[in-house]
Order: structure tokens, then sequence, then C-alpha cells
């Protein structure tokens, strides 16, 4: 390597550099699957379980399982490493990307997280493990200042990538946000002091895309690896420094060795056979998520045989919400089985009954089209999109496509159409057949000037100049301007949404159609369906848009609309199943009137058959909770995250994030930490504790009194009521079983007077099923 400076910055938008000799590595977004690195519909890849639905299983073998069929799919599509998984933490419900963590809890997430990263590299895939650290929420994520004292981010939020460095993950990513005055990809506390020389991580540290701030500050606290290329301050923008600076050539160099090693190690290769049909792991890993809360009278399992009709209500049983909308956004597969199919081919479809109750309500509704015109290529939904040099847009345009989406992004040389390093645009246009006559609410968001014409008459239109250095966080934050319109069933109409623009790295348009509905017909079809039905699945939750970067929610409880059909079917028939298909921690005392309920995550591709199986009988819903669910929302430790004025986001909290929070505070959560109950009745029978070289480790003797095998999950705690270790056990129908968990001991250690304290002599742990159900107290002599 004679020249070491070009390989600490990226060559292109996902790729390192290469000078011929050392390969390069091309990465990819996760953790659900392989994102487009071109954010298409069109580069369809798997999709798993969310990191929220895999932290529900508390499963560790069944998360290495997901990640390594990820890590297979990586290496068909030429990915060589993965930024993933996410390690951050549930700090909040209300945070855009709960979705993506292992929950509210840093032992449970570094647990997983571990051991995503074991199953993912076992297929020749690195992970990268994100975002060092504190970006725990979305609101202003790329310029907030996170005020943590050191006890707090040692215990709580390093823990999680201190467990990732530990299984050897191939890089860690830094995060937009500062902490403690410092943005992340120049804090040398965190690159530095504590990955380097506390962890002796031995991988990259690379920037979170756009994410770096300057350069030799940069390299000099740690960073290797600025992302994406071609650079803004690393690389060759350094040269001259490099040339003046002795202390700043060393360090350059060790990042580039650091990155050559790792592109050397995972470039290319091959990821192996697949272990197991990916098809039966996805269903299995999404029943596994589901979280049974309540189960009044026994009403799930259904008997197949003894429903005669079953109604199937609600707006995501023919809209599920699968994946968070970020820019790792999976494009689904075609022919996966929508939740309502997948019911009618398991009940039969004479016995399934459906009625929506209340429409979707997505930020940004889809766009049922047409192609303006046809191009030849087989589409037969979708816009027609043109692409223009200039803003000119009588001009014959210099390439033209058909796309299936209503929100199209691109990144300079990543797309072989259009230009968008220099003043450019794009038209979409599409026909439309309106269902009903109604007032129809059209949508037109960019990174630009926008204007929206129907039949040829501009109905919208907003001149915009936004900044390069601005784009990023348009895009992320997808916001749109809406116009309503008369329009009438069976009239084509046709739409035509224009985007102008200047030259940045990345633009984008996105539109949509909302469609008029009669809100009470819809309840009252619901409520009749339900009242003549042996038994009714309700399936409720948000859109994919309702997870975003850069924009937390509001609050955890559903739409308004979701919670009248919940109390009104319930009230129509109290065998009803309220199955939720949310990322987070939800308001559960909307569906207190139920005999049910179900939280069913973002379960990914195999959504459909995994629900049909669990409500048959066929598998279990042996999630436990992830995130505490509160009574009240008023309960939970940290609501909402909006940085001061001065940028500052204070963790007044410390520690007590959570279920830990809700207990300092004497605030009783409405389902604990680690509950849920599947199929099976398991007791705990007797507990025992011992010291194993140092190491606590404890036995629990439990039965399952029920006549199918049913999943266990033993848990202990601390005496200050934090997760220390548990232990996930399928245990047979009518059998005993002794089940060891042991425990790590990072999950015993204290932060104090700027060092881990040395352990103690002697711990108590607390044993149960979940953070409120803890019948055995332990005490082990750790000597």
């Amino acid at each position: 390597m004679t020249d070491h400076l070009p390989f600490i910055a990226g060559r292109d938008m996902w790729s390192t550099h290469t000078d011929g000799v050392i390969p390069s590595a091309k990465m990819a977004d996760g953790p659900m699957g392989i994102a487009s690195g071109r954010v298409d519909e069109r580069d369809v890849s798997v999709l798993t379980p969310s990191g929220i639905a895999l932290a529900a299983t508390w499963d560790t073998a069944l998360v290495s399982r997901v990640a390594a069929a990820v890590g297979g799919e990586a290496k068909r599509k030429g990915v060589d490493m993965i930024l993933a998984p996410n390690l951050n933490l549930a700090r909040t419900p209300n945070a855009g990307r709960v979705f993506e963590m292992f929950g509210e809890d840093p032992l449970l997430a570094g647990t997983l997280g571990a051991a995503w990263i074991a199953g993912v590299q076992t297929r020749h895939v690195g992970a990268v493990a994100k975002h060092l650290v504190c970006n725990d929420s979305e609101t202003q994520r790329d310029r907030y200042d996170a005020i943590v004292d050191e006890k707090t981010l040692r215990e709580i939020y390093l823990l999680p990538f201190e467990m990732a460095a530990r299984a050897g993950c191939a890089g860690i990513m830094a995060a937009y946000n500062k902490v403690n005055g410092a943005y992340c990809s120049e804090n040398a506390h965190l690159l530095t002091n504590v990955l380097r020389r506390d962890w002796d991580f031995t991988g990259f540290t690379v920037s979170d895309w756009f994410g770096t701030q300057s350069g030799a500050q940069a390299v000099a606290a740690g960073l290797d690896l600025e992302m994406p290329g071609p650079p803004r301050f690393l690389g060759e923008k350094l040269r001259d420094a490099v040339a003046a600076d002795d202390g700043l050539t060393a360090a350059t160099r060790d990042a580039a060795d650091r990155v050559t090693l790792a592109a050397s190690r995972w470039a290319g290769g091959d990821a192996g056979p697949e272990p197991e049909d990916r098809d039966t792991l996805l269903e299995e890993a999404a029943a596994a998520g589901f979280t049974l809360l309540r189960n009044d009278g026994g009403l799930l399992p259904l008997s197949v045989d003894g429903i005669t009709t079953l109604a199937v209500i609600g707006p995501n049983a023919l809209a599920p919400c699968l994946q968070g909308g970020t820019f790792a956004k999976i494009a689904l597969r075609p022919d996966a089985v929508l939740p309502i199919e997948a019911l009618r081919r398991r009940f039969g479809a004479d016995r399934v009954r459906f009625a929506p109750g209340c429409p979707p309500s997505p930020r940004l509704p889809g766009m049922p089209a047409t192609p303006a015109r046809d191009l030849h290529d087989g589409a037969t939904r979708g816009m027609t999109v043109d692409y223009f040099e200039g803003h000119d847009f009588s001009v014959l345009p210099i390439g033209t496509e058909t796309r299936d989406t209503n929100s199209l992004t691109w990144f300079h040389g990543m797309h072989e159409i259009g230009v968008f390093d220099r003043p450019g645009g794009v038209r979409a246009s599409g026909l439309i057949v309106p269902a009903v006559d109604g007032i129809y609410r059209l949508h037109v968001g960019g990174t630009g000037s926008v204007c929206l014409r129907v039949d040829g008459r501009e109905v919208f239109a907003a001149d915009r100049r936004i900044a390069p250095a601005d784009i990023m966080g348009v895009l992320k934050g997808g916001d749109s301007d809406m116009v309503e319109l008369a329009l009438f069933a069976g009239t084509p109409v046709l739409v035509e949404a224009e985007l102008r623009y200047g030259p940045a790295r990345a633009h984008g348009l996105w539109f949509g159609l909302g469609t008029p509905a009669d809100p009470e017909s819809l309840l009252a079809e619901a409520e009749s369906l339900a009242r003549g039905a042996d038994a009714v699945l309700l399936l409720v939750g948000e859109t994919a848009d309702a997870g975003v970067e850069s924009k937390d929610r509001d609050t955890t409880q559903l739409a308004a609309d979701q919670q009248e059909l919940i109390a009104r079917v319930t009230a129509a028939n109290p065998r009803t199943i309220v199955a939720v298909n949310v990322g987070h921690a939800f308001d559960p005392t909307v569906a207190d009137d139920a005999a049910a309920l179900l939280a069913v995550w973002y379960p990914g591709e195999a959504f459909g058959a995994a629900l049909a199986a669990v409500l048959a009988g066929d598998r279990e819903p042996s999630g436990r909770l992830p995130v505490a669910l509160a009574a009240n929302e008023a309960d939970y430790p940290v609501l909402h995250a909006i940085p001061a004025a001065d940028g500052r986001l204070v963790y007044a909290e410390g520690g007590n994030i959570g279920y830990r929070g809700m207990a300092t505070a004497g605030r009783r959560p409405a389902y604990g930490f680690g509950a849920g109950l599947g199929y099976g009745a398991v007791t705990l029978l007797h507990a025992t504790g011992t010291s194993v070289g140092g190491q606590a480790r404890l036995t629990v003797d439990v039965r399952n009194e029920a006549d199918r095998p049913t999943a266990a999950v033993i848990q202990a705690y601390r005496e200050d009521g934090a997760l220390a270790g548990f232990a996930r056990y399928v245990i047979g129908a009518g059998r005993f079983e002794s089940v060891t968990i042991a425990i790590d001991p990072l999950a015993l250690r204290r932060w104090s007077d700027g060092g881990w304290a040395p352990l103690p002599d002697r711990v108590t742990l607390r044993l149960g099923t979940s953070s409120l159900d803890l019948p055995f107290s332990i005490t082990i002599d750790l000597k």
C-alpha cells in the first residue's frame, strides 16, 4: 500500500477504495434484509422480522439463524458488509426507529446483537454495529448533544456495543449526534479511549453516511473511514495536512490499515450453501416474536374445525406493516402472502370474512396508478418517470422508465438514468381510475420545487431552493403538501408530479392519493360482521412510514379511529383477538375488553403464514416483551426526547429507562418487561445458585403442565431490578426440565470513581418469568 490516504474515504456511495491489489468491500444497509443501494423497489431482498420482533423471541440461537439468512442474501447480492445491527436502546417508546432496536434493556440488546453478529459473519459477511452512541431518538438527531454521565453511558448505552466488540464485529459506525459536547464521529473518548484502549477493539470505525464533521480532528479522535465517497473531509482532502504533521500521518496510516484489513477479510468469497429453508425460518422467527399478553378463556389457539365464521377486521389485515420506513427499507418480494389470504388458506375461504373497519392512515398514501405511457417493459402498475437535464420539461427527456412506487429516491452515481450533480428534473405520470365519487387527497413532496397537475391542470406548485447540506434531512423527513380534489368513479385522470432541483448528492420525489371513506359505514359493517362470528381477529396498527429516520412519534396510542373500532367490535363480540401491528411500546389498555391481546410487532415477509399458523395452533406465539408497556403513557420515564434550544438533550433519568425507571418511580406497568404467555402452562418449582470460576450460575426446575410443548423464558434480575441473565428453553408436554442461566459478569459490573468497581463477593439474584413476576431470590458467593 504505497499511498494509504485514499483508503480512509469511500470510493462511492457504498464501497471502499481499491488500488487493484487490496479489494474494495461493498456495504449495504440492514438489518431486516439487504437494502437497495439505489433505494429502488425493484431490488427485492429477504425481509426478516425487525429488531424489536427478534428481541421479543429472547432466543439467541434463532436470532443467529435469521442473521445467517441475511448474510447469505448479502453475498448473493455482492455485499460484503452490512450496516447492522442497530444497538441503540428504546429510551423513549416514541423514538422513530425503535422497531430496529433490540428493546430497552442493554443486556438483552447486547446479547441478541452479539448473536446476530455471529450469525451473519458465519456467511463471510461483516457486521458493522450502529450507531455509537446515544442515537436513541430521531428529533434533530444530526445535531443534538446527548448529555449523559459516565456511569449511565458505560452501564447502559455502551454495554451493547461492548458486547458487539467482544463478539468480533467487523466494524462500528459512529452516530450523527454529539455526546457530551463532541460529535460521535470525532469523539476521542468514545472512538479511542473506550473502543481501542478499554475494549481492545481491532475492527474499523466508520462515519454514518454524510456524518463526518471534520478531517484531521476526526482521524485524530479515532475515525477510520468517511462514508460515502467521494470524500468531503478525509482521503485526498487530508494530503496537505498529513504532509505537515507526522502524528496525523501515523493516525491516517493506522486508520487505513484497519480499513484495508476489513476489506481483505470480508470482500468477495462465498456464503456457502443455505443451512435451512428460508421461508420456514422466517415463519418460525415471526411466530416466535409474537407476544401473547392475554388469553381469557383459552380463546387461542382457535379450533380450525370448530370455527364456522372467523371475522377478520382491521386495516392491517390487507395493509400490514412489515417493516419501518428508513433508508434501510427492504423491497418486498411480490409473492409475499398477506394476512387475510393466509388465513383464508388455513381456515377456509368460505369461513373467513373480512371488513376493514377503518382505512389505513399512512403519512403518505400509495398511488394506485397505471403508467401514463406503455414503454413495452411489461409494466401494468406504477408511474412513467421521465428524467430531464435542466428545468425545461418541454424538451425530450434524457431517459424514461416505469417505477411502481410512490417514493422515488436517487443517489448521484447510483442510478443509470438522470443527472443529479447538476440542475435537472423528474416527472412522474400515471392514470388514476377512482373507485368512488368523492373528495380525494393528492400529496406531493420533494427535494426541490414541486408541482402537481391533474389532466394537464396545475393544482399545486411550490417553488423551493433547498441547500445541498439540507437535502438528506428533507429526504429522511418525507414531509408532503396536500390538496383536495373532487374525482368521479370510473373517470380516468392523468396525474403528473414534477420535481425541479439543484445539484446535490441525493434527491427525491414522493406522491400519494388518499381516497375518500365513510367512517360510520365502515364501523357499522365491522360491528355487524363481528356480531355474527364465532371469533374475531382484529388486526390494527400502523403503516410503514410511522417508523422513520429523522422523526419521532407523538404518542404510543393507536389512531383514534382504530381505538373506536376496537371498542365497538369488542362490544359486539367479546371473543375478539386484538393483534397489534406496531414496532414499539403501545397502549395495551385499549384492548381491555378483548379476550386476547397479541403483539405482532413488525414481523417481516412471513407475517401472513406466521399469523395463520399461530391462530390455528400450528405454532406457538412464544414471544416475551422486550419493552415494558405502561398502564398510562405518562408513566414512561422518557416519553419524548426533544432537545433544548441549544441542542442539549439531557439524559436526566440516568439508568432509569423503561421498566427500570417505572420500578424506581413506583409505577407498575400494565405488562412487565419479559412478560408473555405462550400456549403452555409453565410452573417454576425450585431454584438454586452456585459460582463456577467466579461466575454466577443459576438452575431452575420448571414443569410444563400443558398438553403441548411450550417455550419458557426464565429471567434473572439484580436486586436493583436490572436484568442480569436469561435462558429460553422449550419444554415438552407435561415434562419437567432443569434450566441453567449463566450470568455474564458484564451484567453485574458497576462504574464508580472513574472505573469499574470490583465485583462483589456475594450477589443476590431474583428469578421468574418477567420483571413483575420474580418468586425466587438466590444469594450466591462469587468467591
